[in-house]
């Protein structure tokens, strides 16, 4: 067989063992591992492909601000600032049609500048929000999907995760990544309070919460001084000065950033009194978990990025989509059609170390520029956490709320609206390059 061919049974053999429910990184590894042996003949650079992966690859200093940003995620969340910054939303935007729909995007576009990671923000919002809009009236399907919906700005707006692994594998700035990603996080959000607002006014049935009883019982509810406003919201602008304030100011590198950031949270944690020696523990626990199977993922994505590069299949594919003329548009749909389709049973991070090897040589001779595209990438391979069957912000939303009465399936019926307008921010975004380039 040609190296081509190879390449291309490795793809379909690597989706075929994750279809089949293999875990995501071993079938990566195993896949990369024989194939490199099949076309090399000997299973020597097998082994040496699989060490550079495991050694070399994690090597580098900026591998470090992935941990880092994970620890100060999971105090942040640990502390009750979701709570605290919802509060605050709903008391100020109580009047709005669908308030507190609008007010839980508000909160967690808040969150997510101090999170970066939508799992966080899935859980704690499923926890906050949605019991309080089913108190107020709220339909179910509206209350679960607003909060699936919103969820995902954290993988968006900086300092996000996926931001940072997409800016390690194309070997580009992680501060410029954090800076595109701020106006598409944004226009998001705004995107989802118009929609909010308009179903209100048009589909008040599939909102809910509009009647004069929901209405009186809001203005009922308990008012916010100043004090106590200033109080809820001042941890959270604390925590984004220093480190945003820091990355962009050229204080600190996103690296030290992270360590900053987590040792703020950290204190803000123990003034609040949240922190015991058992919650602290289990932090660590949470966090090595997540971060042991992000960089093991990254790990095996090396050696899948290697055997693509052997096999010659990148630059083969790149020649025969330049030889079918699809142009740059034809090209960008059928990349973000692959990575939708790839969203249905994937996660954000295996979608990006997948996909982005892969295409990289076919969008380079079109000269664009590759931080409008990670963007456009992390945009298209987030609307997979809200489509079936995997859709993990949704399978989040269910395992963390205690309702029997709300099914997985009224969870996915209540993010679908959501989804269309993420697909529609996406052409938004590709079509107006400068929405991601503005602030650089």
């Amino acid at each position: 067989m040609t190296g081509m061919e190879v390449g291309l049974i490795s793809v379909a053999l690597i989706l075929i063992l994750i279809y089949s429910g293999m875990y995501v990184p071993i079938a990566l590894g195993l896949v990369s591992f024989f194939s490199v042996w099949y076309l090399r003949g000997s299973v020597e650079p097998s082994i040496y492909v699989l060490t550079l992966g495991a050694t070399t690859g994690l090597e580098d200093y900026i591998y470090g601000v992935i941990p880092l940003f994970v620890l100060m995620g999971m105090f942040v969340s640990q502390c009750d600032l979701g709570k605290d910054i919802y509060e605050v939303a709903n008391f100020t935007l109580r009047k709005v049609k669908g308030g507190l729909g609008v007010a839980t995007v508000a909160a967690n576009t808040v969150f997510a500048a101090v999170t970066g990671v939508s799992i966080a923000s899935a859980s704690v919002f499923a926890k906050v929000s949605v019991p309080e809009m089913l108190r107020f009236g709220y339909t179910r399907r509206f209350a679960v999907g607003v909060v699936a919906g919103s969820s995902v700005l954290g993988m968006l707006i900086p300092p996000s995760v996926m931001l940072i692994v997409y800016a390690i594998i194309t070997e580009i700035s992680v501060a410029d990544m954090f800076k595109a990603g701020i106006l598409p996080g944004l226009v998001l959000a705004a995107a989802y309070v118009v929609a909010i607002v308009v179903m209100a006014i048009f589909f008040p049935k599939y909102i809910g919460g509009q009647d004069e009883r929901s209405k009186a019982f809001a203005e009922s509810q308990g008012n916010l001084s100043g004090r106590e406003i200033a109080a809820k919201v001042a941890p959270f602008v604390a925590l984004i000065l220093l480190v945003l304030g820091g990355i962009y100011g050229g204080l600190f590198t996103p690296t030290e950033a992270g360590a900053v950031g987590a040792l703020g949270a950290m204190v803000i944690a123990m003034l609040k009194r949240k922190l015991s020696r058992p919650v602290l523990w289990n932090i660590l626990k949470e966090t090595g978990r997540i971060c042991a199977s992000l960089l093991l993922l990254i790990v095996a994505a090396m050696m899948y990025s290697r055997m693509l590069a052997i096999s010659g299949l990148p630059v083969e594919l790149g020649n025969l989509i330049i030889d079918a003329d699809l142009g740059l548009l034809g090209v960008l749909t059928l990349y973000v059609l692959m990575i939708v389709l790839m969203g249905t049973v994937l996660d954000t991070t295996s979608i990006i170390l997948i996909m982005v090897p892969l295409f990289l040589p076919v969008i380079e001779p079109f000269d664009v520029n590759m931080i409008w595209f990670g963007i456009v990438t992390i945009v298209a391979a987030e609307i997979g956490l809200l489509t079936p069957p995997l859709g993990i912000s949704c399978f989040v939303i269910k395992s963390t709320l205690s309702d029997p009465s709300i099914s997985l399936g009224d969870i996915f019926a209540g993010a679908f609206p959501f989804a269309v307008i993420m697909l529609l921010v996406l052409i938004l975004l590709i079509a107006f390059p400068w929405l991601t380039l503005a602030l650089l």
